[in-house]
């Protein structure tokens, strides 16, 4: 099989030698018939003359040395950190002492799966990743803000399945019940909110919201328009509907069955639950419960972010 962007393959070579240095007609027309460059039949012409017929054949072009490539101890350290750590590469790359660049080509070269396609708890592949080139950002903090409900199992006392394994702990969340994690991020900072509660109600979610203006216009944001999906709580409930008058805000939907317009707040979701709901073991409800509040001020406030150029959403806010 020839190279992907070769003119010849192995037999046209030889059809060009033969016609060369048997056939002794001039290079300029053989290569003009056969729709190559006179450099392209002197350079086959002569791997001829120096190797013979097996010169013909396809090679690599890879480089046989690399002088600027990362030493190996610095790749293995790259990878045995995404392996265990689960980050992406700006952390990486800021815990290694190892520009950022250099971690995505060491991460491409070896293969690993992106980290929304792995497992929070196992680091196991399972799901197929999807990217899109096209993405917006409202010009100001405020201008939008995205609004979701995370639900999650309750913990029992003493620790679930994740420490005592699925045979002792596998069926007891669906008894204990479950917290609903509701959030709210605002669409060109990223700054963002959450709090537990008991259910996904109008009126909860109405409640959550005007606790989140309250935050944000501590950080001088006003909120001018607010999305979410199409959940009964944010389409019908007139609690919710009075919030969003109460704010003075328009109220927005994303398309059916097309979450990634939503796709803010569910990337923050997914963050929060690899890095806060599932990052450890806690052994109790109340334990992870605690410690939202410090995690979500390191995500405000410490935590870079791909998205806005590797740095907090805390430092949109700032002047």
């Amino acid at each position: 099989m020839s190279h992907a962007n070769a003119r010849l393959t192995f037999h046209g070579r030889c059809l060009l030698v033969e016609r060369i240095r048997f056939d002794h007609r001039p290079v300029s027309h053989v290569a003009k018939e056969m729709g190559i460059s006179r450099q392209c039949a002197h350079r086959w012409v002569s791997r001829f003359d120096a190797e013979g017929w097996e010169g013909l054949h396809d090679r690599s072009s890879r480089a046989h040395r690399y002088p600027t490539r990362t030493p190996a101890r610095v790749e293995a350290a790259v990878v045995a950190a995404r392996v265990q750590l689960r980050q992406g590469r700006d952390r990486l790359a800021e815990r290694l002492g190892v520009p950022a660049r250099t971690v995505s080509r060491i991460l491409a070269r070896h293969r690993l799966p992106p980290i929304a396609a792995l497992d929070p708890v196992t680091g196991v592949v399972i799901r197929a990743s999807k990217s899109t080139s096209r993405r917006y950002e409202r010009p100001a903090p405020g201008d939008l803000v995205h609004v979701d409900v995370k639900k999650l199992g309750r913990i029992p006392t003493g620790g679930g399945w994740r420490i005592h394994g699925p045979s002792k702990g596998g069926h007891q969340s669906s008894r204990m019940g479950f917290d609903y994690v509701h959030a709210v991020v605002d669409d060109h900072s990223r700054l963002a909110y959450a709090e537990i509660a008991d259910d996904e109600k109008g009126a909860t979610a109405a409640g959550v919201l005007l606790r989140a203006a309250a935050f944000f216009a501590s950080h001088g944001i006003t909120i001018r328009e607010v999305i979410s999906d199409n959940a009964f709580a944010y389409r019908h409930s007139t609690d919710f509907k009075n919030a969003i008058a109460t704010l003075g805000a328009r109220q927005l939907f994303i398309k059916p069955h097309c979450p990634w317009q939503n796709g803010k707040v569910e990337r923050f979701n997914r963050t929060l639950q690899a890095e806060w709901a599932y990052r450890q073991p806690f052994t109790s409800n109340t334990e992870r419960a605690a410690a939202l509040d410090p995690w979500l001020h390191h995500y405000n406030n410490d935590r870079n972010h791909h998205g806005i150029g590797g740095k907090p959403p805390i430092s949109r806010i700032q002047s």
